[in-house]
Order: structure tokens, then C-alpha cells, then sequence
């Protein structure tokens, strides 16, 4: 009897053990690597890398690239034959709705929310202007005032349709064409998250060509370094750095894409209200947030307010933070980096 009772504890010592050991285990987390998987490829106008940090998911890195491939295609104004969803639906404008895929018309559904929200300043109709001025493409030109004023009233996001029984996209004047070019890389990187978490990625880096998102922390278990892009030199140049983990980080500056003619420069971040670029005193804004989305479209919106417009305009969103640099080198940041945020560059000064 004294015997049974004696291997009766020992079992349960020996479960208790083994139950500290899996909890233990579990407590580790998966295997990461200092050296990541990595793939880097030319996709949407710009260089796109993926890493990954867990061991053993080398092969997710094929599912993401399959995904972005995917979504470019639709979404991409395309000047070849193989038309996308958005070509379908500028070539319909003033004729007929369009049924769209769920990715494209969750995508038009967001660029139309930025659209009210900013009153217009971000308009996802902007097509006719974009192709107008074709800036960041060889036969990119300064157009006549003229032609500027004939394409001005085709501008206006009040005169796009949605469905969202039907999930299809109407825009009511002809002559109408949808740009989704300034959130389309924010939304595919919210995508690509989506695959790295479903396939159990827990730490890595997607670059969509200055769109960021660190996904978990570092695998020395600390938060991301990320630099802040400097909005007057080319990409790579940093100006400051914050640390983030599981964050989106978008920057829009007049570095990227520019015409200059009569030794006047043009970049690349048009204004729906007069058809030129926005002129104030922003030289570049990063965002900081949980969607990288939400980066892409305020990035682009905060242009059209200027710093201290931008800096009022920004704190009514929740965990979203901006850094700005103006066009004479001071850098503003939001509450909430003010503690985070450090500066690098001594061509730089922090705003008083």
C-alpha cells in the first residue's frame, strides 16, 4: 500500500516536471535568427524587402510575395495590356458600375474615408492630375494652366459611387480615374502582416520602399531602431531615430519624386484645390502607427496643412504619432515621440 502510494507521488512529481519543462518551453518562444530569410525584388516602381527572423519559415517569404504580386496587379493604373481593377473602373467613368474584388473595394473604401476626412485634401480622384503632371516618369512635364483647369472639376471624391452590397465602384462623371498610389503600398503592407501572422511569423521587417513595418520585437528581444528618413536627400539618409515594435512607419518628403523646370522644382504631392504641388513649409513627414495604411494616407494629407496645422490635426488619432521636418532643417514631434524620438543629424535642430 505504502508502495503504491509512494509511485503515485513520484508520477505526479514527475507530471508537475514535465509540466514546468513545456511551460518553460512555451516561455521561450520560437528559435530566432541574427541573420534573417530574406528576399528583395523591384515590384510597384520601387525596391521591396522582406525578413524574417523565425527559423525554419524561409518558404513564407514565397506566400508574401505571391500576395504582393497579387494585390499590385489589381491595384496598379497599368499602361499595358493587362489591365487592373482600377484601369476597369477609370475606363467605365460616367458609364457603368464595377464589380471589384473584396481587396479593392476594402482599399477605394479606406481612400474614400481619408478622402472625407481630410475634406478633400487627400482625394483619391486625383488620377487626371497625376497623369497630367506624370511626375517620377520620363515624359513627366509641367503642364499648361489651361489643362490644369480642365481637369479640375473631374477631382472630386463626392462623385464616387459605392456599392457595398453589389461590392462595385461607379465614378458618375466621364473623364473621372481613380490614383490610389499614395495609400496603395500602406494597404498591401497590411496585407503581407496579415500572411506573416497567419503562417505564425513573429518577428520580421517589411520594406515596401520606405513603407516600414516591424513585426515583434528584435531578436535580441528589444524594440526596432528605425531611422527617420531625411525628406532632403535621397533614401537611406536618416535624420533621427525612434525604437518601435509591431509599429507602421510611412514617410512622404519632396525627396522622391520631382520635375524641375525653369530651375524651379515641382515634387510630387499634388494639391486637388489649384493643380500644383502643396507649398508650405513641410520638407517631409513620418507617421507612426498600427497600420501602415493609416501612414500612407496621413502622410500624404498633413502636406496639404502645413507643420503646425499638421501637428493639430494628427493628435486626434489614437497610438498615431508624426514626426515633421521643415524646409528649414527643424524637426516638430507629436506628444506622444517626444521621449522616444532622437536626433542624429546635426544639419537638423529640434523646434523650440
Amino acid at each position: 500500500m505504502k508502495k503504491n502510494k509512494l509511485l503515485s507521488l513520484l508520477l505526479v512529481f514527475l507530471l508537475f516536471l514535465s509540466g514546468c519543462a513545456g511551460q518553460e518551453k512555451e516561455a521561450k518562444g520560437p528559435e530566432l535568427l541574427t541573420s534573417p530569410y530574406k528576399k528583395t525584388e523591384f515590384m510597384m516602381g520601387t525596391v521591396v524587402t522582406i525578413k524574417i527572423y523565425d527559423e525554419g519559415k524561409e518558404a513564407v517569404l514565397e506566400s508574401v510575395f505571391d500576395r504582393i504580386k497579387y494585390l499590385a496587379a489589381h491595384i496598379t493604373v497599368n499602361e499595358n495590356e493587362e489591365k487592373s481593377e482600377i484601369d476597369e473602373i477609370n475606363r467605365q467613368a460616367g458609364v457603368e458600375p464595377v464589380k471589384v474584388s473584396k481587396d479593392i473595394y476594402e482599399l477605394i473604401e479606406a481612400g474614400e474615408a481619408y478622402s472625407i476626412d481630410t475634406k478633400g485634401s487627400f482625394d483619391i480622384t486625383i488620377g487626371p492630375l497625376t497623369n497630367l503632371w506624370r511626375i517620377g516618369f520620363p515624359d513627366a512635364r509641367k503642364p499648361e494652366q489651361a489643362e490644369i483647369d480642365a481637369i479640375l472639376p473631374l477631382i472630386d471624391y463626392g462623385q464616387v459611387e459605392l456599392n457595398k452590397k453589389e461590392q462595385t465602384v461607379f465614378l458618375k462623371k466621364q473623364g473621372m480615374q481613380l490614383d490610389l498610389g499614395s495609400i496603395a503600398k500602406g494597404f498591401i503592407a497590411d496585407e503581407v502582416v496579415e500572411v506573416l501572422k497567419e503562417n505564425d511569423v513573429t518577428t520580421a521587417i517589411i520594406d515596401l520602399g520606405g513603407n516600414i513595418y516591424v513585426l515583434g520585437n528584435n531578436p535580441s528581444g528589444r524594440e526596432w531602431t528605425v531611422g527617420i528618413q531625411d525628406p532632403l536627400s535621397t533614401r537611406g539618409a536618416t535624420i533621427g531615430k525612434i525604437s518601435e515594435a509591431n509599429k507602421s512607419i510611412v514617410t512622404s518628403g519632396i525627396y522622391e519624386r520631382y520635375l524641375e523646370v525653369g530651375g524651379k522644382t515641382y515634387h510630387h504631392l499634388l494639391n486637388p484645390d489649384d493643380g500644383y504641388p502643396y507649398m508650405n513649409d513641410i520638407a517631409g513627414v513620418s507617421i507612426v502607427s498600427e497600420k501602415s495604411i493609416d501612414g500612407d494616407g496621413l502622410s500624404t494629407s498633413l502636406f496639404s496643412k502645413g507643420i503646425q496645422g499638421g501637428l493639430e490635426f494628427i493628435e486626434q488619432y489614437e497610438d498615431t504619432e508624426a514626426i515633421f521636418i521643415s524646409t528649414d532643417n527643424k524637426v516638430y514631434v507629436t506628444s506622444g515621440l517626444k521621449d522616444n524620438f532622437e536626433l542624429t543629424n546635426d544639419e537638423f535642430e529640434m523646434a523650440e
